[in-house]
């Protein structure tokens, strides 16, 4: 090793922030010009309006896209529509993921939780229009092998529509929900449950109050992703969500005839999932992720 070598590393070893800051400075320029930039631009354009007669933006301030959004009946009902769909996706797979995840992680032997994993991780290999074609195919009314399932038992299939959507998010955004709350389970002290039973708690008692605290962080982290995904897309509801609007699909219809609209559109969901963030942050559930 040279003399001018081992200067070098010893200038970077004495002087470990400006070694951090040289590894940091270039994915930190990509983004806040990327992606902070961009954001900013989509903000900044939702205060702009198309003139009538030229359609070309008009870079003034103003509210009105906003005050159409939530003045308009259709675009408001989309608001909320949009908000429930995401809300219900996330308990849904909450719902599933809790006891599929305690399985995995507390019950099943150890040597087949790896494969279990690989299981869950399965279908995000798949293309996500694959993923929703297929259920397009399964949710058709009257010949979709969901229709087939409940028709002997006199009951029809959800076709496509509100249900389908929530369906198909559900599948899609599952596995976002198993991997969090598994990791947390996964990090619960054997210890923690062995005192619960020998303090003679049953296991309903064990569950709310040792295993719920533990892996809300978990399940914090996996509801960020499955509601803001959920939130923020429209692809689903254009396959099969038959007439039902999502904001999603507003932004993909208007975005060539009023950019500006377009963008204090895309600009709620941003919001939506700001607050929740701040709301999540309030429980300390983020400092424990």
């Amino acid at each position: 090793m040279t003399t001018t070598t081992a200067t070098h590393r010893g200038f970077w070893y004495r002087h470990p922030g400006l070694r951090l800051g040289g590894l940091l400075t270039a994915p930190m320029a990509w983004l806040v010009v990327v992606y902070l930039g961009s954001l900013g631009a989509l903000f900044l354009t939702a205060f702009y309006q198309v003139d009538d007669f030229t359609s070309q933006v008009v870079r003034s301030f103003s509210l009105k896209n906003f005050q159409t959004l939530f003045t308009t009946s259709a675009y408001y009902q989309s608001v909320f529509r949009t908000i429930s769909i995401a809300l219900l996706v996330t308990i849904l797979c909450l719902v599933i993921a809790v006891p599929l995840a305690f399985f995995m992680a507390r019950v099943a032997p150890r040597n087949w939780r790896p494969v279990m994993i690989a299981l869950v991780l399965t279908p995000l290999w798949a293309s996500y229009l694959v993923k929703v074609y297929a259920w397009r195919s399964m949710l058709q009314p009257e010949t979709g092998v969901i229709a087939w399932f409940l028709k002997p038992l006199g009951l029809d299939g959800p076709g496509y529509g509100y249900v389908g959507i929530v369906i198909t998010l559900t599948y899609l955004w599952l596995p976002y929900m198993i991997l969090p709350v598994y990791a947390g389970l996964t990090r619960l002290p054997d210890s923690m449950l062995d005192a619960s039973a020998d303090l003679g708690a049953h296991s309903g008692r064990t569950f709310r109050s040792i295993v719920i605290p533990m892996i809300f962080p978990s399940v914090v982290a996996g509801s960020i992703f499955t509601f803001s995904l959920s939130l923020g897309d429209y692809i689903t509801a254009q396959i099969v969500g038959g007439k039902v609007t999502m904001l999603g699909n507003i932004v993909q219809q208007t975005y060539v005839t009023n950019l500006p609209f377009a963008a204090a559109v895309a600009t709620l969901p941003v919001i939506i999932i700001v607050l929740y963030l701040l709301a999540v942050r309030k429980t300390g559930a983020l400092e424990s992720v």
